[in-house]
């Protein structure tokens, strides 16, 4: 599973003209010194044509809970815990572990 996010593969490809194809994008993001997942997902786009930012961001391929803001301890919890059926694992509510809680606790003070 890729380590990014979309607002990663996004800013990788900020100074692409549009439309752009799958080649441009890969091409652009290597050259703006992007990660390499963030190539990889770049590479993993369907070779089409990409009018603007939004339609690369649906089809870029990522990890589910990229963009939900669950740290790790919260993702490992949702894998371990079962759910409703058929729901899957990255939208099974999970609260912050008590650790994780104290500190934004102590942040807000």
């Amino acid at each position: 599973m890729l380590r990014t996010d979309v607002a990663q593969v996004l800013h990788a490809v900020r100074d692409v003209d549009f439309p752009a194809g799958r080649r441009e994008l890969v091409e652009a993001a290597m050259a703006a010194g992007a990660p390499g997942d963030v190539v990889a997902a770049l590479r993993g786009i369907p070779p089409e044509q990409y009018r603007n930012r939004a339609e690369i961001a649906h089809s870029v391929r990522l990890d589910p809970a990229s963009d939900l803001g669950l740290s790790e301890a919260q993702r490992a919890e949702q894998a371990r815990e079962g759910g409703k059926p058929h729901l899957s694992q990255y939208l099974r509510e999970v609260p912050k572990p008590p650790v994780e809680d104290e500190l934004s606790r102590e942040r807000r003070l």
